[in-house]
């Protein structure tokens, strides 16, 4: 059982609100299957791209008809938010989710043409199945992509320290390494314990090369600005939100994070 979580039977959906565009998606927590459940990583990642679409490399602009591979799509939320920008995304998953994935692709497919007179500005959205590792799906799926994304793969929230820094030691190993944040993220949509990465490929292993490199370790990787931080991007969402127009009352998001809290209090606590 993940502690985590504030799901229960009635969570069967999630509606949230990105870039003008209501979406709906299906979960099933009681399911056996992670993937059936719309984890809180993929909310922080949409909402970071809303609120960083105005300017930078996550501008409809620049991301129109790029192509995006979504690794572990789970409930596909995470996928439709590139695709809004304009990217055309093949969002994937195991055999056993994809029934609930493909479900949530078609109807919000269908709601977002159905009430978007300019369409083209909107990119598209296929389901396949990717297991990782599976030579004939990779080939299927028609590499190479421009972007690869993955929420509680890419972007998550972090449960054990011991798994994150080996987790980190094989990135760097591998990529440059970004920490997007906290001030990139939506104001009301980000917690202290999920954080969100960006990585490029290393260039191969030249000195030259290596001297070059915009991540200076550590100093780099805590961000500070270089070329996927944007300096000129305020603090406030796109909606126009911000930290004192918060309500009164509990919203769904904030209910979903204390109830994390309250679990990771208890989890250790035996009837």
């Amino acid at each position: 059982m993940d502690h985590d979580r504030l799901n229960s039977p009635s969570t069967s959906a999630i509606s949230l609100e990105v870039m003008g565009h209501r979406l709906h998606i299906a979960q099933d927590p009681n399911s056996k299957h992670l993937g059936t459940t719309v984890w809180d990583a993929s909310m922080v990642f949409v909402k970071f791209l809303e609120k960083n679409s105005r300017k930078g490399r996550f501008c409809p602009s620049k991301l129109k008809g790029k192509r995006v591979i979504e690794l572990g799509a789970g409930c596909g939320l995470a996928g439709f938010g590139m695709a809004l920008l304009g990217c055309d995304v093949t969002t994937t998953d195991q055999v056993e989710v994809l029934p609930l994935l493909m479900r949530n692709v078609e109807r919000n497919r269908s709601w977002i043409s159905q009430s978007n007179s300019d369409s083209d500005s909107i990119g598209s959205i296929t389901v396949a199945e990717l297991d990782w590792g599976n030579k004939e799906h990779i080939k299927a799926v028609e590499p190479p992509f421009d972007y690869i994304i993955g929420t509680d793969v890419l972007g998550y929230e972090i449960r054990s320290t011991t798994v994150h820094e080996k987790m980190m030691e094989m990135w760097k190993s591998n990529f440059i390494v970004k920490t997007v944040s906290k001030s990139k993220m939506d104001v009301k949509y980000q917690h202290p314990s999920i954080h969100l990465y960006m990585m490029d490929l290393k260039a191969p292993l030249i000195p030259e090369v290596e001297a070059t490199d915009n991540g200076n370790d550590e100093e780099e990787v805590v961000s500070n600005p270089g070329e996927d931080e944007d300096p000129g991007v305020k603090s406030e969402s796109c909606s126009g939100s911000s930290p004192e127009a918060k309500s009164v009352g509990l919203d769904d998001w904030e209910i979903r994070r204390c109830g994390a809290m309250a679990a990771r209090l208890l989890k250790d606590v035996k009837l």
